[in-house]
């Protein structure tokens, strides 16, 4: 018979500062390393005695399995790449949010990258997956970057990839991203509504689709209406969408302002604030939000909710499945809604 307490008196001197391995445990308490290795994994031969024993002095030697022997038996790294333009993006940070927690419960870990909206780093990030031997990568795609030759190398070597909110606009690819033709239409009708007559429309990067979807939807609409006038802008950033919003308000006056992003609804706002104009007396707002932003003003600003963390758990939901089940690529999209605040 062996006592746990005994080797652990006779043995410490032995085992203080060294890494403990299955070979060590099993010399301690003359099992076998087979023996040993079921005991920790709880299988049914060993009996329960002997799990105790050798769990107990495993978790007193601190033991923890090598994680990348288990890797390379068994071909699973239960590490997930993500892959984003900016993290400090509010949409993308309660995106990251939910991706990681649905990703813990089911024994995944995510590693997280920031392309900086830079093809070339992106690249660089994909190449980085794939040496870490990741089991699959979510990526929200830089301006320009798409190549369908880079994308399919990765997933023939059997890296499943999904593409949320930035997606690409043609390829056989799974998708996860806002129904934005639909959050478009309804900031379209919405506008109408209100019997809005002169709208500066600000959207984002006119090289990305989800610009492109979301002003061919929003024109289409507003085009129909000859008696509202429209001028479209495009901004890469916020302080592009001050200056717009200065240049058009020392023209002819907007009696609305249309905000394709959070980041652009910030920059309307630094140039309004400037000015004596009152919201929604003087000029309305509306804007596509995650939700938190608008809240910050006064009055609150009357947006349509495209939730990062819903979407979040919607593509980690759809990475999981594909993994464990290989189905045809799809193309997923999570339905926009009309918040009212206080700013039409």
């Amino acid at each position: 018979m062996f006592s746990v307490d005994k080797i652990l008196l006779s043995f410490t001197v032995q085992i203080m500062g060294q890494n403990a391995t299955l070979k060590k445990i099993s010399a301690q308490l003359n099992l076998s390393i087979s023996t040993v290795s079921r005991a920790l994994k709880n299988h049914p031969d060993i009996s329960e005695n002997t799990k105790r024993k050798v769990k107990e002095l495993a978790a007193l030697m601190e033991y923890e399995p090598n994680s990348y022997a288990i890797n390379l038996r068994t071909n699973k790294s239960r590490v997930l790449g993500l892959i984003v333009p900016d993290i400090s993006n509010m949409f993308n940070d309660s995106f990251i949010a939910a991706a990681e927690t649905d990703a813990r419960k089911s024994g995944y870990s995510l590693m997280i990258l920031q392309s900086a909206n830079d093809p070339q780093q992106e690249a660089e990030n994909l190449k980085l997956c794939k040496h870490y031997r990741v089991d699959g990568i979510l990526i929200s795609q830089s301006a320009g970057s798409f190549s369908t030759e880079l994308v399919n190398k990765y997933q023939e070597a059997g890296i499943p990839i999904l593409f949320f909110d930035r997606v690409p606009e043609s390829g056989n690819f799974d998708t996860v991203c806002m129904a934005d033709e639909e959050a478009a239409t309804i900031a379209a009708h919405t506008i109408i509504t209100y019997k809005k007559k002169n709208v500066l429309a600000l959207f984002g990067d006119p090289e990305l689709s989800i610009t492109k979807k979301r002003m061919e939807a929003f024109s289409r609409i507003l085009e129909k209406h000859k008696n509202i006038e429209t001028d479209i802008r495009y901004c890469i950033n916020s302080d592009e969408a001050k200056v717009h919003t200065t240049s058009a308000l020392k023209n002819t006056r907007p009696d609305h302002i249309f905000c394709m992003s959070d980041e652009i609804l910030i920059g309307v706002m630094k140039a309004l604030h400037q000015t004596k104009l009152r919201i929604p007396e003087d000029i309305s707002i509306l804007a596509m939000s995650n939700g938190f932003i608008p809240g910050l003003f006064k009055p609150e600003i009357s947006y349509i909710e495209t939730s990062g963390y819903e979407l979040g758990k919607l593509a980690m939901k759809r990475m999981l499945e594909n993994m464990d089940n290989k189905s045809a690529a799809r193309a997923i999209l999570l339905p926009a809604r009309l918040v009212e605040g206080g700013s039409l």
